[in-house]
């Protein structure tokens, strides 16, 4: 078993680079110590087959060596990448990245302190808590282009007024009852007037156009955006060149197709979400959804754990928004 020689995470053997943090593995290619490695031949189609262990970068023909395991690469010196499939490894057709906004660890570490004081902590837990791990890393997503319709039933109960009335009433009786009061004269009499049901069940359609982030490294799920959404719209194409200098790039081991399927299950998800905020009493959902080609995206993430008294927190919070993406202990 190898172990992380900085976060201490699990690394299968024969890995070079930490999947959590980057950080090289002392004694492979990774860490410094060059080994004999097989040449594979490169083409429009594929750039070799799955078991290879040398790749050349089909933008600036610099060596990449594949670690076991990984299934999405960034070429260290130009930034070009590929990616494994069915057919073997591949050129990554688009390759963008969201600009660092936030390159200083004092403007993060104040996005941190904002959501630990005024979020879940307590005031002044922020001054109080020690940062004991804290990092800057380009995390890979795939982002998945995908289209989804979505066709639903609903009940769609209609009342008179009588009935309105005559439903708040019943409703202020029971509560009394709960309360255990009896109103000033003993027990209250309230008339419930009935009203019909109007177009019980009703069909409806609804369709929607996402652009799904999925993060491409397995043990980071916890990176993971749910209830928070990256600054698509600002991503440029990827530059090695703006990113500070000793800030690990970091590679996947999920690959498109699985990221693909992800990204119809969230979706598949949202839709349902939006019918069900939509109208209440929702029944037979179906959604169909169509993905296309996916596209790598680098975003900066600072990574931040704090300890109060005893307790670990980590805070993760995107370089380019500067806002808190996830919390967790």
């Amino acid at each position: 078993m190898v172990y992380c020689s900085k976060c201490g995470a699990t690394l299968p053997d024969g890995a070079q680079f930490c999947f959590k943090c980057g950080t090289p593995v002392p004694g492979t290619a990774g860490g410094g110590v060059s080994t004999s490695r097989v040449a594979a031949p490169t083409d429009s189609a594929s750039l070799g087959a799955p078991g290879v262990q040398e790749l050349k970068c089909p933008a600036c023909g610099a060596p990449i060596h594949p670690v076991f395991g990984e299934m999405v690469i960034t070429c260290e010196y130009c930034g070009g990448s590929v990616t494994l499939g069915g057919n073997g490894w591949k050129e990554i057709s688009k390759h963008t990245m969201l600009p660092l906004k936030v390159p200083d660890r004092a403007a993060a570490l104040k996005a941190v302190e904002a959501y630990v004081d005024l979020g879940f902590f307590q005031r002044h837990d922020f001054q109080e808590s020690k940062i004991v791990e804290e990092r800057l890393s380009y995390v890979p997503f795939w982002v998945v282009p995908s289209s989804a319709t979505t066709n639903y039933q609903y009940q769609a109960i209609a009342t008179t007024a009588a009935t309105t009335v005559g439903t708040i009433a019943a409703g202020a009786l029971l509560g009394s009852v709960l309360s255990g009061g009896r109103g000033r004269g003993g027990f209250a009499v309230v008339p419930i007037f009935g009203g019909p049901v109007v177009n019980p069940t009703r069909s409806e359609t609804i369709s929607g156009q996402y652009e799904y982030p999925i993060v491409a490294v397995k043990a980071m799920t916890a990176y993971q955006p749910k209830n928070y959404e990256f600054g698509l719209t600002d991503r440029t194409f990827f530059d090695k060149k703006s990113i500070p200098e000793g800030t690990p790039i970091l590679n996947g081991d999920l690959g498109e197709d699985a990221a693909q399927h992800a990204a119809q299950s969230y979706v598949q998800q949202l839709q349902s979400e939006a019918a069900h905020k939509k109208h209440s009493m929702v029944s037979q959902v179906q959604t169909h959804v169509e993905v296309s080609e996916a596209e790598l995206l680098h975003v900066p993430i600072w990574y931040f754990q704090l300890d109060h008294k005893g307790a670990r927190t980590t805070v993760l919070i995107d370089g380019h928004g500067g806002r808190v993406i996830q919390t967790f202990q």
